[in-house]
């Protein structure tokens, strides 16, 4: 099993930044696609930025481009998303992912318990 525990979640004013931060146990072929969703309420679970380790590839959810960033600390054993420019609309739960690569390029599998991310205007 995969255990996987976010941290870094909190309020912030609108235009703000915060970083979320995952810690990946153990760490083996299963955590080769890492990733952050994120649920709204009331929404569902969307995703949201997805790194995959063997192509150094990310990617991210449209409304999410030039404004977060996905990067992973292997000698750490952690995934950090960096997220600039906070809009109210980003105001979630978000959830570390990893797992298999999907079809629309996030990962499943494996779910953390989630961090909530306040976005006020």
């Amino acid at each position: 099993q995969v255990q996987l525990r976010e941290s870094g979640g909190g309020s912030v004013q609108a235009g703000g930044s915060l970083r979320l931060s995952c810690a990946a146990s153990p760490i083996t072929s299963k955590t080769s696609c890492m990733g952050w969703f994120r649920q709204a309420p009331g929404k569902e679970r969307e995703g949201v930025a997805s790194i995959l380790v063997s192509i150094s590839s990310s990617n991210y959810a449209d409304s999410v481009k030039g404004r977060f960033t996905i990067s992973r600390d292997y000698a750490k054993n952690t995934l950090s998303l960096q997220m600039n420019s906070l809009k109210p609309e980003d105001t979630a739960m978000y959830y570390c992912a990893a797992g298999y690569r999907g079809s629309d390029s996030y990962c499943y599998g494996y779910w953390g318990q989630g961090t909530q991310v306040i976005v006020s205007s």
